[in-house]
């Protein structure tokens, strides 16, 4: 059964651009694992820097070993003090 997420992540004010670099490098990498059914990520038109990422996994085994890559340690270490907040993350169940 698939799992679905909604990833919220704001970059710090003149970070944008860097945070931006950071999660398209992310996302590229990814949507090359074998679990990844969809992993698209989104903009703020009123809010540049804030972003939002759209996930589909194929289940939770597949989305254990995702956080467990080394692409996400290298987001996190990279993206350290640049974020505005903690990454906001909501698992979510598809109702239609």
């Amino acid at each position: 059964m698939s799992v679905y997420l909604t990833a919220i992540i704001e970059a710090k004010p003149g970070h944008e651009s860097q945070v931006r670099t950071l999660l398209e490098t992310l996302t590229a990498k990814s949507r090359n694992e074998e679990a990844c059914i969809q992993y698209d990520l989104h903009e703020s038109v009123e809010k540049p820097g804030y972003f939002i990422f759209h996930e589909e996994w194929t289940d939770q085994a597949g989305l254990d070993i995702h956080n467990s890559q080394p692409h996400i340690d290298e987001f996190k270490a990279a993206a350290s003090g640049i974020l505005a907040a903690e990454v906001i993350i909501h698992k979510t169940e598809k109702l239609v």
